[in-house]
């Protein structure tokens, strides 16, 4: 494995990547920005094209290795960009995509387009966007398309700029030695952080800016701050997660341990640790946590924030649960928003459960991998259920 630094849509990313990954299967399996499609994979048709240190390159033939250093722009960092807003409204008004699948790569193409070319002139605009395929349209749409925005653009002044700006030949991405200064920093300060610990000391856990945000409750029998003395006891509270256990022995801040995950045939071990803040005086907290699983390569990062509010005069506690998460690598490819959210419920389910029979000395039963299939099974027969019910 190596350990790589670059930019990707104006975001320090650090990576440890095997020589053959692409750097198509690096956006796409560990940053999760699928909007850089593979087609051919062998560099015919276009449809991974992205912006290599602001120069149009075929990703699925890149190395990643390759791109230590360089800026990376993918469609999902062109949303803001004047040219893509423009082409976009433009390929939408002349029906220049069917089924959508070339579109991102086709983008990327015509942008560079818009930018150097000096007029709209037809051969021009077919010839720059012949390395990019199209099965649907027939391509008339498309260069119609290009060709407005180039008009458009020049009618209002816009002149182009000779070479988008390149200022000498070369391969895509050899014109990045004035970001790897940078780039080296940022990924010798991580491989800092990622070095092996001594003995005895601490996994970091740093705040993190989740990808999903979404709120959960349930409701408990205990006055709040019965429940709140409980969700200080680590172990406890290890006990009564689905799938999870601790790997030493917690302290009232931190904790490390292991989440066990099953998804059909795909199994994750996620070890990583958990920082745990307490606000007695609000009744509430926030855990936040990191694990990595290295079968699968996928990591996570998640963040609970809690509140416990009185119920029934103070004899019952309504636990309100604000969850955010990120989710990197293979596993990212099968959690989906909506699978995340129920399967979030069921978890929560099981955990208040547990917490239930702990309490009245039956146990929370052995800790079992929180399988994703089977909740998602048990969800579908649940909703079938509902569906023949109401009808």
């Amino acid at each position: 494995m190596t350990r790589i630094g670059l930019t990707v849509n104006g975001r320090a990313v650090t990576a440890s990547v095997e020589s053959r990954t692409n750097l198509a299967d690096l956006l796409r399996d560990n940053l999760n920005l699928t909007g850089t499609h593979l087609g051919c994979e062998h560099g015919v048709c276009g449809a991974c094209t992205l912006l290599l240190d602001n120069m149009p390159a075929r990703s699925c033939i890149t190395l990643a290795v390759a791109c230590d250093g360089a800026h990376v722009t993918t469609i999902e960092g062109l949303d803001d960009d004047e040219i893509a807003i423009e082409l976009r409204a433009a390929f939408t008004r002349e029906h220049a995509l069917q089924c959508g699948y070339c579109t991102p790569g086709m983008l990327v193409s015509a942008r560079d387009l818009v930018l150097r070319l000096e007029n709209s002139e037809e051969r021009a605009v077919r010839i720059g966007l012949s390395g990019n395929l199209c099965r649907c349209t027939g391509y008339v749409g498309i260069v119609r398309a290009v060709r407005s925005v180039i008009d458009e653009r020049r009618k209002r002044g816009i002149m182009p700029i000779p070479g988008a700006g390149r200022q000498r030949l070369g391969p895509v991405g050899s014109d990045n030695t004035a970001s790897r200064g940078n780039a080296k920093i940022a990924r010798q300060t991580m491989s800092q952080d990622a070095r092996a610990l001594p003995d005895g000391a601490a996994i970091p856990v740093s705040d993190f800016a989740p990808d999903k945000v979404f709120e959960e409750h349930f409701t408990i029998a205990l006055p709040p701050g019965k429940v709140f003395d409980m969700f200080g006891d680590v172990a406890m509270v290890a006990a009564c997660l689905p799938g999870a256990s601790l790997t030493a022995t917690p302290a009232p801040e931190h904790a490390e341990g292991l989440m066990r995950v099953k998804l059909g045939p795909i199994s994750a071990n996620f070890r990583g640790a958990v920082r745990i803040e307490r606000d007695a005086a609000a009744l509430s907290g926030r855990i936040i946590g990191v694990g990595t699983d290295q079968r699968s390569r996928s990591s996570t990062q998640g963040e609970i924030r809690y509140r416990l509010l009185p119920l029934e005069s103070g004899a019952s506690t309504r636990v309100e649960l604000l969850i955010g998460y990120s989710l990197r690598g293979l596993l990212a490819q099968f959690a989906r928003e909506g699978l995340v959210r129920d399967l979030a419920k069921r978890l929560i389910a099981d955990f208040a459960r547990n917490l239930d029979r702990n309490l009245s000395g039956a146990g929370s039963g052995q800790s079992k991998p929180l399988d994703g299939l089977r909740l998602a099974l048990d969800l579908l027969l649940t909703r079938l259920r509902n569906i023949i019910r109401g009808g």
